[in-house]
């Protein structure tokens, strides 16, 4: 009797430390407090409000309904995109959480210098994880910039 309850123990025991072992190793993506928002944006890249999105390293902000809780941060890359939360990804929501682009290199969260590189959302300075990505679909042939998530 002691043996098959020792067993059915070690069994419960296995299966609680195998789901806590898998839930660290899959890294979330922001912190847990990180507000859950649908993003719906579609921006017409042939307007003069979004001529910086024209050329490589070219960035905008985008505050409209449907970007976010604080907006968005978009920028050229050689290869299309980047499109990043300007909630900071690594710490709680304030009122001093707020990402915004320094130099036109770099983006800063102002509460505790937190810093990634601009055109590929690396962290540089005291944040270990990227801003949020968002997935986005471009047509050239309208210059139609379509953000999602």
């Amino acid at each position: 009797m002691k043996r098959k309850i020792s067993i059915i123990f070690s069994s419960i025991l296995l299966i609680f430390s195998a789901l806590n072992i898998s839930s660290c190793q899959t890294r979330e993506e922001t912190v847990s407090c990180f507000p859950n928002v649908p993003i719906n944006v579609v921006l017409n890249l042939n307007l003069p409000a979004y001529y910086n999105l024209q050329n490589v390293n070219g960035w905008i902000y985008v505050n409209q309904q449907d970007a976010g809780t604080r907006g968005l941060i978009v920028v050229r890359t050689t290869n299309g995109f980047k499109v990043y939360d300007r909630n900071a990804p690594h710490i709680c929501p304030d009122t001093n959480t707020t990402l915004s682009v320094e130099n036109n290199i770099k983006i800063v969260c102002p509460k505790d210098g937190a810093e990634w590189i601009l055109i590929t959302g690396e962290p540089t300075k005291v944040a270990q994880i990227p801003p949020k990505t968002y997935r986005y679909n471009y047509d050239s042939s309208t210059g139609t910039l379509s953000i999602f998530e």
